[in-house]
């Protein structure tokens, strides 16, 4: 048996784990790096919709902008429509919540069966060993110093590998999860998923009349990731090139049905909604799977003092709904680069150790949060008054906060972090309030039977909560960023309580939406 040695050896082949060897190489030419990938084909994958935060990283930090401009197609932002209680209105006529343009910062719709291995020759082009078909097993995970050991077994060899640091992007195969049995179950978001992709689905730019397309001045709908909400769940479509899309639903668990097991039962429950079923009048299916519990958590993220991280699923997986995995793969993959680059130069263990920490406490507050935005929400989205005044919360506060400081670094600066572990359970409570609020306005629709009163035949241009788009990744100061938090809740707030046909209500100080009291 052979005997190799590497200073980082990467667990899973996927875009996490090919995404981070790329940074890693950028970063620190002379280390040596392997990816192990148990998997030997390219399938079609979710986690075709890249968000802002995510598309930022591929392009600064990667360097992918060709790339992804001449092989994969721009993402014409988040579009949502919304339907009668009959799941039989025309698609002209649902209420929509969409844009007239590509976003002001690039996003991409990702064909996964492409990227993952156009990165995994990249890699290999660079100087990466890359290793397909090869499972690792045995794994020890070294204390006190001493190097990680491991098996790699592949169809015409076993080679016994040992690494300074292993980072596992396995995916939901967890290898180092299930070595240190860091797997959390998550108790509260409890959702489910099916999926496939799809040959001859209709073109959604091709549908008349042309007052459908001239409302939103032309632009491809086609490009968006398209959402049909329901209560309870949403139907996606997601473009990917060649002619191929992506199909799938995201529903609360109590709902998912065993018929979405199969492609014809997946392909089945969308027809029975009008205005989807005239996208799949003609699809051909090619691929299917479903996963009947998608949330789960980590204990940890990464171990300074033990020289190990894990990224992508192999760490956590919240919700699809905005697509936020891409978002923590570029956190993750940041947090472990930069570790790493410490180690290598030569950083003292306790410094290092102290960092991983830090970074592992803000990962688990940006799940907690990220989490938040799901936990017994999923019951608004068939409204479109009352997803609307999610989006405008959610979208706004994404930019503002989120984005921003990526752009930024700021998450790479320990003072910021610090800051925002110390804002986590006013953050937390901010997000419980308006969870409440947004449950408040759903309990009196419905009581007056008005859930689905606005429907049919409005529109909203989704970026309106966005007039601060320009600023984002700009230097501002925090009290800038509080300010415009402060306009996106007070917003909301004057939004929920119109919708509920009261009065004008004033502007109130941003700690009002931190407090205990009722924000309406």
């Amino acid at each position: 048996m052979t005997a190799t040695r590497f200073d980082v050896a990467i667990f899973g082949g996927g875009m996490a784990g090919h995404t981070l060897a790329r940074q890693l190489r950028r970063s620190l030419p002379g280390l040596s790096l392997a990816v192990f990938d148990k998997s030997t084909d390219n399938p079609y994958k979710v986690g075709e919709s890249m968000v802002e935060l995510a598309s930022n990283y591929l392009l600064r930090k990667l360097g992918l902008s060709t790339y992804l401009y001449e092989h994969q197609l721009p993402k014409g932002g988040l579009r949502f429509f919304f339907d009668a209680p009959g799941r039989d209105a025309p698609l002209e006529a649902m209420s929509e919540i969409g844009s007239e343009a590509l976003p002001f910062h690039p996003s991409f719709q990702l064909d996964r069966s492409r990227i993952d291995p156009d990165l995994a020759e990249l890699n290999a082009r660079d100087g990466v060993l890359v290793r397909r078909g090869a499972t690792v097993r045995d794994l020890r995970v070294g204390a006190d110093g001493a190097p990680h050991r491991f098996r790699v077994v592949e169809a015409d060899r076993e080679t016994r590998v040992e690494a300074r640091w292993i980072v596992d992007a396995s995916g939901r195969g967890r290898v180092l999860a299930r070595t240190l049995k860091l797997h959390e179950p998550e108790p509260e978001v409890a959702h489910a998923a099916a999926w496939g992709r799809y040959e001859r689905v209709t073109d959604v730019d091709d549908l008349q009349p042309a007052s459908f397309q001239a409302r939103v001045r032309y632009t491809s709908r086609r490009l968006s990731t398209l959402h049909f909400a329901y209560p309870g769940y949403w139907i996606w479509f997601i473009p990917l090139r060649g002619g191929i899309t992506s199909v799938g639903v995201v529903c609360e668990r109590s709902a998912f049905r065993p018929e979405l097991r199969t492609s014809d039962g997946l392909l089945a429950f969308v027809r029975r909604h009008r205005a989807a079923a005239s996208l799949v009048s003609e699809a051909k299916p090619i691929d299917h799977a479903c996963f009947p519990n998608l949330a789960y958590r980590t204990k940890r993220f990464f171990d300074g003092a033990a020289r190990w991280g894990t990224t992508g699923e192999a760490a956590v997986f919240t919700d699809p709904l905005y697509s936020p995995g891409g978002d923590f793969i570029a956190l993750e993959n940041d947090f472990v680069t930069d570790l790493i680059q410490r180690d290598h130069a030569g950083e003292a263990d306790g410094d290092l150790a102290a960092r991983a920490t830090l970074y592992d406490a803000f990962m688990h507050f940006r799940t907690e949060a990220t989490m938040a935005l799901y936990r017994s929400q999923y019951s608004v989205l068939g409204s479109y008054e009352l997803c609307k005044l999610k989006w405008d919360f959610d979208v706004g506060s994404y930019y503002n906060l989120w984005v921003d400081a990526y752009m930024r670094d700021r998450h790479l600066d320990p003072a910021w972090l610090e800051s925002q572990l110390a804002l986590r359970p006013s953050v937390l409570r901010t997000l419980e309030n308006f969870r409440r609020l947004f449950a408040k306005v759903e309990a009196e629709l419905r009581a007056s039977d008005a859930y689905h009163r606005a429907n049919l035949g409005e529109y909203n241009n989704g970026r309106d909560c966005l007039h601060f788009v320009a600023e984002i990744g700009t230097e501002r100061a925090d009290a800038m960023v509080f300010t415009r938090n402060g306009e996106i809740f007070n917003r909301v707030r004057a939004d929920a309580a119109r919708v509920l046909g009261r009065g004008p209500v004033d502007d109130v100080a941003l700690p009002r939406f931190m407090g205990r009291r009722p924000i309406l």
